[in-house]
């Protein structure tokens, strides 16, 4: 089973992948040996190694005939037959035939493409083409992004720089790494330094001075200088200074942050003025959703409200955020794993839908994915914020028990019967480290 995509869902039975409506009835039947989510109508599968692409009533309106297919963007799709790349439309016709090795989805009326690419970044040359297939921007560059807010970043020399839609470099090529802009600025790191931001100018906003940095939201972005964590504002002027071992973006106004004394994590909450609002008090804190914000102490979660008030008692061993009125919450099983324990309560506290799972996510549109373990996965279904059965557990769900875990508590992940703090989360996710 996975989540629901204009109204559909791919679903897996007897090692076949089909769709299901939100009553759970079987609209596709399972018949492909791979799926996608459908986007604008439509869905590449695949059969008998190959790929084509149906629409919502499960007919075949450009045939399986691809070596491979991906998804449409902008009404049109890369494919590629016998070795040769090409873009199609939504009729299957060939748009753009391509003398490429590689192309991307079309973003801003532009895509990457590629020749000469084999595994290493500086193996090729990238640039972009328009919707016509007229190469607009030459392939020249060791590497190249979507474009994102009407400039894309490109690598030449293995340093990263910033070009607008005409191919002209706004910000020359001088950092070890940079990002996509959002809201106006660009995360980046010259000479494999501190970090900082950058406007479309290529102007030092906020000067490279962090070792690392956060996405603004809410009008803050938590920073790390040395192993203390604080926030700044988007004109970079520092709004609370490094003080935390641990910060998290703020949500709803407030930002849970913790320090680390005595082997002890020590979790609170502030304001955007920086005021501690909610003292620091607590084993694990996660962002306010809807209100409330799931906290522990003594190894037992609960909720609090804005004023730090205890709203739903400490009783549960794993507790997610609220999500249309609901959230997940678990208990551990005798050996510390969890077996049919995984359920939902209402913000009363009240539990509404009884522990009984073994996968749980939050609810989405009225329906929430639940499963049940099986040796060598999940069975996977759909309930109702009534906790009705809309959509039996029968499908088959690859998934392991670290996915499951993180869906319960988001904060922490499992490692057998380890919980990381969200210290050695962080530090786990920035070396790559698979759980």
């Amino acid at each position: 089973a996975a989540p629901f995509s204009e109204g559909l869902a791919a679903v897996k039975i007897n090692e076949k992948y089909g769709y299901i409506d939100k009553t759970g009835k079987v609209v596709i039947p399972p018949q492909f040996d791979s799926v996608e989510p459908f986007s604008g109508g439509m869905a590449a599968v695949m059969g008998g190694e190959k790929h084509g692409y149906i629409d919502k009533a499960g007919k075949v309106v450009i045939p399986l005939q691809f070596d491979w297919a991906g998804s449409f963007s902008e009404g049109l799709a890369a494919v590629k037959t016998a070795g040769k790349l090409a873009y199609i439309d939504k009729t299957g016709k060939v748009a753009i035939p391509l003398p490429f090795d590689s192309a991307g989805m079309f973003s801003e009326g532009l895509a990457g493409v590629s020749v000469g690419v084999t595994g290493a970044r500086s193996s090729g040359k990238y640039g972009y083409i328009d919707k016509t297939g007229k190469v607009v921007i030459p392939l020249q560059f060791e590497d190249a992004d979507p474009f994102s807010e009407g400039l894309a970043k490109v690598a030449i020399s293995d340093k990263w720089g910033y070009i607008n839609r005409t191919g002209k470099v706004i910000i020359q090529p001088q950092f070890s790494f940079a990002e996509s802009f959002s809201e106006r600025l660009a995360v980046v790191q010259p000479n494999d330094g501190k970090y900082g931001y950058i406007d479309k100018t290529g102007k030092e906003v906020i000067p490279p001075q962090f070792d690392w940095v956060g996405l603004f939201g809410e009008g803050l972005a938590w920073v790390q200088t040395g192993e203390k964590f604080g926030y700044i504002n988007q004109a970079g002027k520092g709004v609370v200074p490094p003080q935390f071992s641990w910060a998290e973006s703020f949500s709803e106004g407030l930002a849970a942050v913790g320090t680390y004394e005595n082997d002890r994590w020590h979790y609170g909450y502030l304001d955007k003025a920086g005021k501690v609002v909610i003292p620091l008090e607590f084993e694990d804190a996660d962002p306010f959703s809807e209100e409330l914000a799931a906290v522990r102490v003594r190894g037992k979660y609960g909720y609090i409200d804005r004023t730090g008030k205890v709203v739903i008692p400490l009783q549960f061993d794993f507790a997610g955020s609220f999500s249309e009125g609901l959230a997940v919450v678990g208990a551990l099983g005798t050996k510390g794993i969890a077996t049919r324990s995984g359920g939902y309560i209402d913000k009363t506290g009240k539990v509404v839908i009884p522990l009984q799972f073994d996968w749980a996510e939050p609810f989405s549109e009225g329906l929430a994915p639940v499963g049940i373990r099986e040796q060598y996965g999940y069975k996977m279904g759909y309930i109702d914020k009534a906790g009705n059965v809309v959509v039996p557990l029968q499908f088959a769900r690859a998934g392991s028990s670290t996915k499951a875990w993180q869906q319960w508590r988001p904060t922490g992940i499992m490692r057998d019967t380890v919980t990381l703090t969200k210290r050695e989360r962080w530090s786990s996710s920035c070396s790559s480290a698979l759980l």
